[in-house]
């Protein structure tokens, strides 16, 4: 009986964790292409409250949070959504990155 409990224990651990998928916005930087299906990431643009301050550059965005919007060979492919986000962000002038 105990041992069918911990398995039943172990199980139900393991598929909660396998669930919590979250994004590592920190590491996403670089070339971004926006699309309308298929993306890389899901992500919702809000203006409190963000996983991520996106910073716009025109050249070497090499930092968290720093995006430079291309047409092709991009780095990751974002697609805008209202709702079920990966991750949402919130566009600023300076001090990109995460926010926890």
């Amino acid at each position: 009986m105990r041992r069918a409990t911990l398995i039943v224990f172990l199980l139900f651990a393991f598929s909660v964790r396998a669930g919590d998928k979250r994004a590592n916005v920190a590491k996403i930087h670089g070339k971004i292409q926006f699309v309308n299906s298929s993306g890389d990431y899901k992500v919702q643009v809000v203006t409190s409250f963000a996983d991520l301050h996106v910073q716009v550059v025109d050249s070497f965005p090499d930092k968290p949070g720093q995006w430079q919007i291309v047409k092709s060979f991009p780095d990751y492919k974002i697609q805008m959504v209202n709702s079920f986000p990966d991750f949402t962000i919130d566009y600023v002038k300076s001090f990109p990155g995460p926010r926890e």
